[in-house]
C-alpha cells in the first residue's frame, strides 16, 4: 500500500483507533454515495474527528489525525437506514482536502505507519484487566475482533476508545505515536476516574 492516499472523510463527533470496530448510521445522501462507492470499490475511507461544525449538512472542521476505515459489514436497519461496521486500519494525516458540491469531503492523507507490536509492561496488566472486564460486559461489537491482550499497542487503543472521556482527550490518545506514552497517560486517566 502507498504512503499516500486520496480518501474521502466522514466526519464524526467519534474517534476511531486502529484494530477498533465502530457501527454507523448512514441517512445523508453524501454518505450513502461515499459507502456504495467503497463496497463498489473494495476501499475504505477516512473517520475524523469534527473540530468544528455538525455531523450533518455543511462540510464539517476535522482534526488532522484520523483513521482509516475498512467496512466489514452492512444492513439495512428496521428504521429503513443504512447499517455499516466499520473497522479501524491504519491513522493518517490530512495534508489537503477539498470538499465537494454535495459537502463531502475529499482528502489527500499521508499513512502514519503502524505501532509495532510489543509486550504490555508488569506495571500496566491491571489496564489489561480492566479491559478484560469492559470487553466482557459490552459484548457483541468486539465479538468478531481478535484479541491480543499482551500486545500495548492494541490494549491502550481499545482502552482509549471504551473509557468515559472526552473526545478531545481520545483524540489526544490517538496522536501519540508511542503505545507505552498512551498506556502511561491511561494509567493516569483510570486514577483520576477512580475505576480501579
Amino acid at each position: 500500500m502507498t504512503n499516500e492516499l486520496s480518501i474521502p472523510l466522514f466526519a464524526l463527533h467519534t474517534v476511531l483507533y486502529p484494530g477498533g470496530p465502530l457501527p454507523l448510521r448512514i441517512f445523508e445522501p453524501r454518505y450513502l454515495d461515499m459507502v456504495s462507492a467503497c463496497l463498489r470499490q473494495g476501499s475504505g475511507f477516512g473517520v475524523c474527528l469534527i473540530r468544528s461544525g455538525k455531523e450533518v449538512g455543511m462540510a464539517a472542521q476535522t482534526y488532522d489525525v484520523g483513521t482509516l476505515s475498512s467496512i466489514v459489514d452492512w444492513h439495512m436497519r428496521h428504521d429503513g437506514l443504512l447499517g455499516v461496521t466499520v473497522r479501524g486500519q491504519q491513522r493518517f494525516r490530512i495534508v489537503s482536502e477539498q470538499v465537494q458540491p454535495n459537502q463531502l469531503i475529499i482528502a489527500d492523507v499521508e499513512l502514519i505507519p503502524p505501532e509495532s507490536e510489543m509486550d504490555v509492561p508488569a506495571e500496566y496488566l491491571s489496564l489489561v484487566d480492566l479491559l478484560r472486564q469492559m470487553i466482557e460486559q459490552i459484548g457483541h461489537h468486539y465479538s468478531s475482533i481478535p484479541r491480543k491482550f499482551a500486545d500495548a499497542s492494541w490494549v491502550s487503543c481499545r482502552l482509549a476508545e471504551l473509557l468515559p472521556i472526552p473526545l478531545v482527550q481520545k483524540q489526544h490518545l490517538l496522536q501519540l505515536d508511542n503505545p507505552l506514552q498512551r498506556l502511561d497517560r491511561l494509567g493516569n486517566i483510570v486514577e483520576q476516574l477512580g475505576i480501579r
